[in-house]
């Protein structure tokens, strides 16, 4: 056995005993991947194992999330902070080797995956910052952003709608420096992939414009070595190269089945199998001391590698100083102490403004300071208002019409800030999360709030690695109007504020939208969630009422009855907080005393203390309110079981906005109304 089958069976062994110490998981894929991931890690990947978060690193992303016992045998193999302890304890409480890769819990993970096809969206998005920071800061003899983004993929995630969304972009954009790795091994969960996936998957993705190879026999690393750097070599287009494996390589009874794919081998399975590949019996979780030297080369090998590119970087440094600062900014996410000067302050206005309009002249400002905001749309751009002015198209530089309709101003290259998505909802949210793993990038993402349906398995991993996205989603409620229950959001708001880790902010006006983004370019621990309005609303005059401040809070007093205590709390958010001042001042003109509660973000008002809350919202003042038009669900939790939720539990119906509003109780009659009921008690 020579040294590289040697390395190659202690990576398929250990992840055997892994799945068989946890009596769980998922063995098949890390027995037939081996061979290509053990090429891929020590003849050309770009990483120092003593430092993860190296910045020009190569990415790695194991879309196939489930195969984690792969990932976790290289990372310890290759010298990582993962103890031998950790790999004992896989998928077991507290360990740092989870059933599925996870973000934040394992040195040198670089994104969470499982959800198949999320890992493959996340790398077009690591591909496309890489490719953007190569523009931003490379100069003639000084290139400081020179790395590659590598996926391994399985035909699950090949067969997910979002890879083919991700794919077709990434072909478009000519992403040369993304390469992945199809482990074909013809065997899904439950069964052969003849029974449900035929198709040429390569000449779909040549269709894309993407470069394919095929290599017919997954345990020929030198023939895996060739296609690597015929891929690294092919600076045009991104690369697929399809990998001949077997599953379960080397069990006696099991490989090329698909029981092997989620189920551990069994006492007597691995047995045969140690015995067929000429593995010592005992111990478990043996390690060849030669295989693992050979391994731990990568340490040294990333040492110099990080070492040399600093030397690059110093020299860099001394000759583009000012470029040198922006990219410490960048990667540090630090801002300039001015970078909110110019967030426009709009005044009170009966006749209003879309906060949509209002978030799109907010967002311009904040990117003449932040360089690091970068995104789009999902072909809404002039609906979400989300172009950011003269900053340019991210598209490959030299392709040929730069006049196209819909086009933002600014540049033409990888240098341009908005990235036109196409109708990729899916394919945006994995992106989004992508660059933002990437480090130095704030990405958003715009999309109608119906839509948001379509980034959800996105936007939930989002929340569960805690990234720095921001969501625009626009056209919030009801009031869209004509275009009917299709796009009219009913059930959207509650379903993302059930989701633990993303912050939603509705603002009631332009200048609580101003606030909102505030909330989310600061926000770093999470993804944030902007709901905006299709329709004007006004303006409320905060010499009459509570700055716009208070959103920050999440929920504040946006008007009293102060001196005295309220009869009634109005409870409302975003468009119809309006509608619930409207009502406030005819309860007043009636001497009912009310209060109205901006709760712009459930989340943020969360996060304060008990005292604070408990004064917004005193819990001896049973008589509430609370108005959204969207569903109840939810809103009983400051209404309280005693109030009365005013909102929509049903679809909507296709009329002029403020039609639908009144014909659905959204108005302050109807709050008016509510409130008497729950006073004359």
């Amino acid at each position: 056995m020579n040294i590289d089958e040697l390395c190659i069976n202690t990576i398929r062994m250990l992840s055997v005993d892994m799945v068989e110490e946890a009596n769980s998981g998922h063995p098949g894929m890390p027995m037939g991947a081996a061979p290509m991931a053990y090429v891929l890690w020590t003849r050309f990947l770009k990483h120092n194992p003593k430092n993860p978060k190296w910045h020009d690193r190569d990415r790695f992303v194991l879309s196939a999330g489930h195969g984690s016992a792969l990932l976790y045998s290289l990372l310890y193999l290759t010298g990582y902070d993962l103890p031998i302890e950790e790999i004992k304890r896989f998928r077991q409480w507290g360990s740092k080797t989870p059933g599925h890769i996870e973000y934040g819990d394992t040195p040198g993970v670089e994104c969470t995956t499982g959800p198949l096809g999320q890992g493959f969206g996340m790398g077009v998005g690591m591909a496309i910052a890489e490719r953007f920071f190569a523009a931003k800061f490379n100069q003639p003899g000084h290139e400081i952003v020179n790395h590659f983004t590598y996926v391994i993929v399985s035909d699950g995630d090949l067969m997910e709608g979002i890879a083919s969304e991700a794919a077709s972009l990434a072909g478009h954009f000519k992403l040369g420096k993304l390469i992945c790795l199809y482990d074909n091994n013809h065997i899904s969960l439950s069964g052969e992939t003849k029974l449900t996936f035929t198709e040429d998957v390569c000449k779909r993705f040549e269709a894309y414009g993407w470069h394919i190879q095929n290599v017919e026999d997954g345990n020929d690393i030198e023939a895996v070595s060739r296609a690597i750097k015929k891929a690294q070599e092919e600076t045009e287009r991104p690369s697929l190269i399809s990998v001949r494996t077997h599953i379960g390589y080397g069990s006696p009874h099991r490989q090329d089945t698909f029981e092997v794919h989620g189920s551990p081998l069994g006492h007597d399975e691995v047995t045969a199998t140690k015995k067929n590949l000429g593995w010592p019996l005992e111990p478990k979780f043996y390690i060849p001391k030669e295989a693992l030297t050979q391994s731990r080369k990568a340490v040294d090998r990333g040492a110099r590698l990080e070492s040399e590119w600093k030397e690059k970087f110093n020299s860099y440094r001394k000759t583009y100083p000012e470029l040198a600062s922006e990219w410490d900014n960048m990667m540090n996410f630090k801002f300039p102490d001015t970078w909110d000067k110019d967030i426009p302050v709009f005044p009170p206005d009966t006749k209003g403004i879309a906060t949509r309009a209002a978030s799109g002249k907010v967002m311009n400002e904040i990117a003449n300071h932040i360089p690091s905001l970068i995104g789009g749309s999902a072909d809404l751009n002039p609906s979400t208002n989300t172009e950011l002015k003269e900053k340019g198209n991210f598209q490959f530089p030299d392709s040929a019409d730069k006049n196209v309709q819909g086009a933002a101003s600014g540049e033409w290259g990888y240098g341009g800030a908005n990235i036109a998505f196409g109708v990729r909802e899916h394919a945006m949210g994995s992106i989004s999360n992508g660059m933002a793993l990437h480090g130095g990038l704030i990405p958003f993402a715009g999309t109608f709030l119906i839509f948001s349906d379509y980034m959800r398995p996105a936007v939930r991993l989002a929340a569960l690695m805690k990234l720095h996205v921001i969501y625009v989603f626009t056209h919030d409620s009801l009031a869209l109007g004509e275009d009917g229950p299709t796009h009219q959001p009913v059930e959207q708001l509650s379903s993302l504020r059930a989701m633990p880790g993303l912050t939603v902010v509705r603002p009631a006006d332009a200048n609580e939208a101003a606030k909102a983004w505030e909330i989310a370019v600061t926000h770093k621990h999470g993804p944030v969630a902007l709901i905006f309005t299709r329709q004007k609303v006004p303006v409320i005059d905060r010499d009459k009422y509570e700055s716009a401040e208070g959103v920050k809070r999440g929920g504040y007093i946006l008007a009293d009855s102060a001196p005295h205590k309220p009869d009634v709390i109005l409870i409302a958010a975003g468009s119809e907080v309006h509608i619930a001042l409207e009502a406030y001042e005819r309860l007043k003109t009636e001497k009912i005393k009310a209060r109205v509660v901006n709760m712009a973000s459930w989340e943020l008002f969360e996060e304060q203390s008990e005292d604070y809350k408990n004064k917004v919202l005193p819990s001896d003042i049973k008589a509430r309110v609370s108005v959204e038009a969207g569903s109840t669900h939810g809103w009983h939790k400051y209404s309280g079981l005693d109030g009365i939720a005013i909102g929509i539990d049903h679809f909507g119906a296709s009329a002029p906005g403020e039609i639908l509003l009144e014909k659905f109780g959204f108005t302050a009659e109807n709050i008016i109304n509510k409130a008497r009921i729950l006073l004359a008690g």
